[in-house]
């Protein structure tokens, strides 16, 4: 078998969306003639811990876990959160920086974590990962970005290759979000901000092929390194799900008795309910939905602007909030679901958003025939939804289109009438079973040897 050395920082029991794309292909690469060697962290800071998810890694594969140099603690001491806040986006970019240690914390991140607060795993991965092309030589390296720390780990590790066996391991740059500039990446002043465009140009620069998860991140890198992005080969190989997922999942015997519309993953910033809540709270001031006969599930971390928001709601009754829970059950209250909510923030970067969460809600709506009810303006998780015919889609800042959207199903739900439910694309959706998408990185792999 060939083999591949995989640089992720997100790997079990890392829980929560980065984690799934790196593991899907870590679980079928040795069914189709490559045997995955896996470097990641031990005992990392994630946002989220899942155990149950260390139960899909194939038995055969090797993992090298190493120590890291994680900042987060200092950080929750620094803002006085509590030692078990989750540090992701949210506690970083999405909460009230109004305090002076918020606005401290945030400029330390912005000037000296670069590319990002991972940095610190850095030296001891390229040490670890020195041992692995000795003693297991791969065929290809495959770093899966953010962090963007992997990226420059492992265009070291392509580099040393050259100097211990005479010729460069190709490597190929995974990006599932994109880099500076980005509706995630802190605000840095100018020195630091210069520092951070030039590992993302060297590295653009270093990699042999380039794999992104939508379209709008080749057009990112194109405007800002026209030269570099000419001579790249990049490859859109998009998120998915797994079929095998919803093998277990529990399909609910009998209807709910209210309309129930679940959201799974984490909210905050612009990602946020206001905008659905405020005119669904409208439309029972309207006596046009009863308060008593709508739910709404949101299963994850929310930030706490948004806890805050729903705990002052009108509608704070139908809301239940579930916290972060293994992935398989994620997957089980998709499958209760009458719709499930897709929210895509709005922001200049929203085209090329297109979150592992879109898939997940695609396998679910393919079993159940229920839909994605999605709030986003134009872009590439609207152009998957109408490719799929698995969505009802409402464009921001239209509460008039939103009440007719959300009335349509409501109604729909009480009168019994599926008609009024998309006519989902069954063989459109299938495109973006795991599987697949894993023989399409393959075929990338074999490419470059």
């Amino acid at each position: 078998m060939k083999k591949a050395l995989i640089i992720s920082y997100y790997f079990p029991p890392s829980g929560g969306p980065g984690v799934q794309r790196v593991l899907k292909f870590v679980k079928y690469l040795p069914a189709i003639g490559w045997q995955p060697i896996v470097l990641t962290v031990k005992d990392g800071d994630f946002p989220a811990r899942d155990e149950s998810l260390l139960q899909e890694i194939p038995p055969e594969i090797t993992v090298y876990r190493t120590d890291i140099f994680e900042p987060y603690s200092h950080y929750r001491k620094l803002t006085g959160k509590p030692k078990d806040t989750a540090v992701d986006v949210n506690n970083i970019d999405g909460g009230n920086k109004s305090g002076i240690r918020d606005k401290l914390a945030e400029f330390v991140r912005a000037t000296f974590f670069i590319p990002d607060a991972r940095i610190g795993w850095k030296k001891y991965a390229v040490k670890e990962g020195k041992k692995i092309i000795e003693k297991h030589k791969p065929d290809i390296i495959f770093s899966s970005s953010p962090p963007y720390t992997c990226a420059l780990i492992a265009m070291e590790l392509k580099k040393y290759s050259e100097k211990l066996l005479g010729k460069k391991i190709p490597w190929v740059s995974d990006f599932r979000d994109a880099w500076t500039d980005y509706l995630t990446t802190p605000n840095r002043w100018f020195l630091p901000k210069k520092i951070d465009k030039k590992y993302e140009r060297t590295t653009l620069d270093n990699a042999d092929a380039v794999t992104i998860v939508a379209g709008g991140m080749k057009e990112d890198f194109e405007r800002k390194y026209p030269k570099i992005a000419a001579k790249t080969n990049f490859i859109l190989l998009r998120n998915g799900f797994d079929k095998e997922d919803y093998t277990n999942a529990s399909v609910p015997n009998k209807k709910n008795d209210k309309f129930t519309i679940v959201y799974t993953g984490s909210m905050y910033g612009k990602r946020n309910p206001f905008y659905l809540l405020n005119t669904v709270g409208e439309l029972v001031n309207e006596n046009k939905v009863e308060k008593d006969k709508i739910k709404f599930i949101f299963v994850g971390r929310l930030g706490s602007d948004i806890l805050s928001y729903i705990n002052n709601s009108p509608l704070k009754e139908c809301i239940e909030l579930i916290p972060y829970v293994p992935h398989s059950k994620s997957i089980d209250y998709l499958m209760k679901a009458d719709a499930m909510l897709l929210l895509i923030d709005e922001d200049k970067y929203s085209k090329m958003i297109l979150s592992g969460k879109v898939f997940e809600y695609l396998g679910a709506a393919a079993i159940t025939g229920k839909p994605i009810f999605a709030i986003t303006g134009d872009g590439e998780a609207k152009d998957l939804l109408i490719e799929t015919n698995a969505g009802i889609i409402t464009p921001h800042n239209r509460p008039e289109i939103l009440k007719e959207n959300y009335l349509k199903l409501y109604n729909g739900f009480f009168e019994n009438n599926t008609a009024i439910l998309p006519s989902q694309n069954k063989n459109a959706a299938d495109k973006y079973e795991r599987k697949l998408l894993t023989q399409k990185l393959a075929e990338v792999f074999a490419q470059q040897i």
